[in-house]
């Protein structure tokens, strides 16, 4: 899977610095916001393919912020990804349940974190695949 666009979701200025610059080097064009509101705007206008959201957001939870987008009625349909701090079994499965395709604990390992964005990226293309292949 190549890199693509990306949104990060994320209302701690260092950790959307470093999120954005590791993907960067990673080969992807990164932009990113403190509020979700704003990031909604951002997707209708972007169309990013992939979208990293922080689970405690000013205003909206990241949670609330995925159900958002997987409820839009257009072809926004970009892989999103919670990066936390939380590590708990429950919150991971409310993630997935909120409809993300990856969760990933904080602190991120600047070393491998484009990596395992593209590994996600890349099952999520496989399904898809496989989902359209079944019909």
């Amino acid at each position: 899977m190549e890199p693509g666009r990306a949104l990060i979701v994320d209302d701690n200025r260092v950790n959307r610095e470093l999120l954005t610059f590791v993907l960067e080097v990673g080969g992807f064009e990164v932009h990113s916001t403190d509020r979700p509101e704003q990031a909604l705007q951002i997707v209708e206008q972007y169309h990013p393919d992939l979208l990293l959201v922080d689970v405690q957001l000013p205003g909206m939870s990241g949670l609330e912020f995925t159900r958002r987008i997987r409820g839009l009625n257009d072809q926004t349909h970009p892989c999103i990804i919670i990066v936390t701090s939380y590590a708990m079994e429950s919150d991971r499965e409310r993630a997935f349940e909120a409809g993300c395709d990856g969760y990933i604990t904080k602190p991120i390992d600047t070393r491998t974190f484009a990596s395992e964005v593209l590994n996600i990226l890349g099952r999520r293309s496989e399904g898809r695949a496989m989902a359209a292949g079944a019909y």
